[in-house]
């Protein structure tokens, strides 16, 4: 296996920086000198510039001054810095508002966005689109050649809904464009629902809660808006550089399917913002920031950039809560160990003023590096410099899970089961992949769509809708002697958001796993149900398990049942089964479960199917590893309460201090190592 190229041409190291904004500091030219001083201090090698500085760039209609980024990419170039570039689409300048009120949003109750905040300009403006082409035409025409440039960071965290007329007319034709015909569509999207039967494509209004299939279009409709605009930025950097290109995602934002936006980048770049607030439970807020990385890890299939995290606390979470000692190295370092070739920071030096002087930054108010968070910054830096020859490789596992934007939005937007509070399809899944998580099983992130040949095993919770495809894809799986993970609300609707006929879950998934699913029971808060395994089960399962806010009653169609239920009406119906199917096995959950339960459930299951652990770790302990090049690489996190021993067989040693893995491993309250493996005492991938 060989590494990766790197992610800038040329520089074979971590990046390591984050957002610089000198356009907030002209006035002070002692701050810029400063800045330079700490960037070399904080080992920061590469850095976003100029992502809202359009009102500095261009301070009114067609006058613009470049020269204050002029001195700055020479300073960032003879410091051998690096800068993604960014086209500053995402906040405009006020004169462009008051000149040209179209460029403004509406919003759903047709009322005409005034100016603020960021990201509020209507995705189909062509008033809008041209100032935005003419400003990144002359950024790219100027700095296209420069020897600090190393990537265009197109606009910031795209998102949000216009209204607009223009808006609406363009869903109308995108519509139009998919269905062909009017009557397609009525056909397909049920509108004869509630008296709904369109005549003509102008009545269709997008904002229309009774109509799940309109609204489950529109949320792909903003996508497409999303990406179309994304298109025609990079289209007008591209006239004069082809330098690579990305933009920075949110993690699980609901609102645009990030896979599509993948697609326009050459390399994956992510804003990651763990809930360290919450000081109950840091391996949740951990394992989630973990399966956001595997995420963008899978998408490209190659190392991404961390373009966004903060050195110290949050203004924007509940809890203005600071990192504990050695919290900081783990986070970044658990973005390396899974994939991550760069960590980077907003921000880099606090504002005085705005809504983010609060936020977080390596440079506090202070202005110097004689604060805690500098020296925790500055010791990333100098790990990231000693683990150098970690960068390009990647990891490759035997288990994958699904999670897929259209299956979620087709949930999220339809009425029922249970209130939206309840559905939980994103924490659902996070609570799968936590069970491999804690059992240190690494994991990929795939679309339903995803070719799923490389894996052993594959989780595939509350897959409520099966696109076209997806449903043979899963059986072609199975068939071929791979173990599938689904259950409650999967296998419901087809694409267009309408429910299977002749039975769940459809589209052949009933033959699939062997059941029939007759009902789904909405549990309330205060209702006690379990299932109780069967004494003699396949997977030497015991005792008996909560469920909560769901239970199927499902039907055995020659499927082995491993649970079964114990309270109620349907008591002593199945509630968990496996079906043989080709050379592979069907596991379907009928109830939502508490990860105690999918701990025990997925350990016995890796063991029975021959998955590869990492190594057994007490709970909040978390290893993972990268190879390539004949050569493997642990990392281990605890994120537990307090210190925490484990025992291993492997042998290494440490790339940041030098220690030995030796059998018996004590790792402090958010303690964290690389290793550097013996290949000999790795197992090998099977």
């Amino acid at each position: 296996m060989t590494k990766h190229a790197p992610i800038i041409a040329g520089c074979d190291y971590f990046l390591h920086g984050g957002d610089y904004n000198p356009d907030q500091w002209l006035d002070r030219p002692e701050i810029i000198d400063a800045d330079f001083r700490l960037m070399r201090l904080a080992r920061c090698n590469t850095f976003s510039v100029g992502i809202f500085a359009w009102s500095v760039c261009e301070p009114e209609e067609g006058r613009f001054e470049f020269g204050w980024l002029d001195r700055i990419m020479d300073r960032m170039a003879e410091a051998g810095n690096k800068v993604f570039l960014a086209t500053p689409s995402g906040a405009r300048p006020p004169w462009l508002s008051a000149k040209y009120p179209e460029v403004r949003r509406v919003d759903r109750h047709g009322i005409r966005d005034t100016y603020r905040e960021r990201q509020n300009h209507c995705w189909r403006s062509p008033v809008y689109r041209e100032k935005v082409r003419e400003i990144n035409r002359r950024l790219a025409e100027r700095y296209a050649g420069h020897p600090a440039l190393a990537a265009w960071h197109i606009s910031n965290e795209y998102n949000g809904d216009c209204y607009c007329e223009l808006c609406k007319k363009a869903f109308r034709e995108y519509l139009e464009r998919k269905f062909g015909t009017l009557e397609n569509f009525n056909r397909r999207c049920w509108t004869s629902f509630w008296s709904h039967r369109y005549g003509d494509w102008s009545e269709i209004e997008p904002d229309d809660p009774c109509m799940d299939a309109v609204a489950l279009e529109w949320r792909r409709f903003a996508t497409e808006q999303v990406c179309d605009f994304m298109r025609w930025e990079i289209d007008a950097v591209r006239q004069h550089s082809q330098h690579p290109v990305t933009t920075n995602m949110m993690g699980f934002f609901q609102g645009i399917n990030y896979y599509r936006i993948a697609e326009l980048c050459d390399f994956i770049a992510d804003d990651r913002y763990p809930g360290w607030c919450d000081a109950r439970d840091f391996a949740s807020a951990a394992s989630e920031s973990a399966m956001i990385h595997d995420l963008h890890r899978t998408m490209a299939k190659k190392p991404f950039v961390l373009l966004e995290s903060t050195p110290s606390n949050l203004n924007w979470k509940p809890f203005y809560r600071l990192k504990r000692p050695g919290l900081h190295r783990a986070e970044e370092l658990l973005a390396v160990g899974h994939g991550a070739d760069a960590v980077m920071y907003f921000q880099f030096r606090k504002g005085r003023g705005g809504s983010e002087k609060l936020h977080g930054a390596v440079v506090d108010h202070e202005g110097s590096e004689n604060t805690r968070v500098f020296r925790d910054v500055a010791e990333v830096g100098e790990i990231l410099e000693k683990i150098g020859e970690v960068r390009g490789t990647m990891t490759h596992p035997e288990v994958a899970v699904i999670y897929d934007w259209d299956s979620h939005d087709a949930l999220l937007v339809s009425q029922g089961p249970s209130a939206t509070e309840v559905k939980k399809p994103c924490e659902t899944i996070l609570q799968h992949y936590r069970a491999f998580w804690e059992l240190n099983i690494p994991v990929d992130v795939v679309e339903s769509t995803a070719d799923l040949s490389a894996y052993k095993l594959v989780a595939a919770p509350m897959l409520y809708m099966l696109k076209p495809g997806v449903a043979e894809n899963l059986r072609k799986f199975v068939a071929g002697g791979g173990v599938l993970i689904s259950g409650y609300l999967s296998g419901y609707v087809n694409e267009d958001n309408l429910v299977f006929e002749g039975g769940l879950p459809g589209d052949g998934l009933r033959e699939l796993f062997g059941i029939r699913q007759e009902e789904l029971d909405g549990l309330t808060p205060d209702d006690r149900q379990f299932f109780r395994v069967t004494a003699a089960n396949s997977l030497n399962l015991t005792g008996s398990h909560a469920v909560r806010d769901y239970a199927e009653r499902i039907h055995p169609e020659g499927a082995e049942v491993l649970a079964e239920y114990v309270r109620d009406f349907y008591a002593g119906e199945a509630a968990l089964t496996v079906n043989a199917y080709g050379q592979g096995f069907a596991y379907y959950q009928a109830g939502r479960s508490d990860l105690d339960f999918l701990l025990t459930f997925y350990g016995k299951l890796a063991k029975r199917h021959g998955i590869r652990r990492l190594l057994t770790t007490p709970a909040g302990v978390h290893a993972t590893v990268r190879e390539g090049e004949g050569k493997r690489y642990l990392f281990v996190y605890n994120f537990a309460r307090g210190s925490e021993m484990f025992h291993t067989a492997l042998r290494g040693r440490s790339l940041i201090d030098g220690s030995e893995l030796t059998k018996e491993v004590v790792l402090p309250r958010f303690g964290s190592q690389v290793y550097r493996l013996e290949d000999e005492d790795v197992p090998e991938r099977n």
